[in-house]
């Protein structure tokens, strides 16, 4: 079991040139970027300013983020996950309540929302590798592309109705568009910032966004891929515990809490992004 990460005595800076954090001994980890730390002995913050946000996250620290440079990256809450005609994915069913309560609410902080879902075209289909081909290939099926039963469509392709978020989501997605707060953003692989210039990784730089709220499934596939890729290319990262499950065995999930905590970011819940400090 890995002890929690202790306060630092004195406030800390991490990094330098306006890509920066600061840590205080309070525990604060200001991610906004706004305050470089001009002497040690400035041990209290700055106070909290407009198009800021405050919130708990998990080892006994609270993170400071700027609002607008902020995204929140739902990835793969489709039907073809989440579906119980297609599957069986309590556990990700149980992600779309807490999205439900959690969408609406960071959306009046200013931050953007964005949907990046698998999402192939027949070109794309064409160029994907064999060892993803075989992942999505299991039990004599037909893999990528072909047609699923009940009306669902080609398997991951764009506009399909498996491709579709599931059930409320479509829904609150549809109102996050049209009111300009949400995007819908296609992947290809089971990163979504996968290659020299992904769609997701175009619309963050485009937009100014550094720190992201991670959910969706699965956990320890396309969400890790995508939070690892983030990590490299020194985005902020952050996982919501409760909006992200995966299907494999015990483990899939806790590995990557364990490592988003200690290496990635940090971990928060619904709950605590519920009771964000703003001015």
């Amino acid at each position: 079991m890995t002890l929690p990460r202790p306060l630092v005595p004195t406030p800390t800076q991490y990094g330098r040139d306006g890509f920066f954090w600061v840590e205080y001994p309070s525990g604060l980890v200001d991610l906004s970027r706004s305050h470089p730390l001009s002497d040690a002995a400035e041990v209290c913050p700055p106070p909290l300013q407009a198009e800021q946000a405050e919130f708990a996250v998990e080892n006994q620290c609270t993170i400071r983020i700027d609002t607008r440079s902020t995204a929140m990256v739902i990835i793969d809450m489709q039907n073809f996950f989440l579906h119980p005609e297609l599957r069986k994915h309590p556990s990700g069913l149980e992600c779309v309540d807490r999205l439900l309560e959690s969408v609406p609410f960071v959306r009046t902080l200013g931050i953007k929302i964005l949907w990046v879902n698998w999402g192939l075209t027949e070109h794309e289909l064409r160029t994907i590798p064999p060892a993803l081909v075989r992942a999505f290939q299991k039990n004599s099926g037909g893999g990528l592309g072909t047609a699923l039963p009940h009306g669902f469509g080609r398997l991951l392709m764009r506009d399909e109705r498996n491709s579709e978020l599931y059930g409320p989501l479509q829904d609150e997605y549809l109102k996050g568009k049209k009111a300009g707060t949400d995007f819908w953003i296609h992947k290809n692989r089971m990163s979504g910032l996968w290659g020299y210039q992904s769609a997701l990784d175009l619309f963050l730089k485009e937009n100014g966004i550094t720190t992201l709220l991670f959910g969706g499934v699965n956990a320890d596939q396309c969400v890790l891929g995508t939070i690892v890729d983030a990590y490299y290319r020194g985005y902020d990262c952050i996982v919501v515990r409760d909006t992200t499950a995966t299907t494999s065995p015990q483990g899939g999930l806790s590995n990557l809490l364990h490592n988003a905590t200690n290496v990635y970011g940090f971990v928060t819940d619904t709950k605590a992004l519920l009771a964000a400090k703003v001015v």
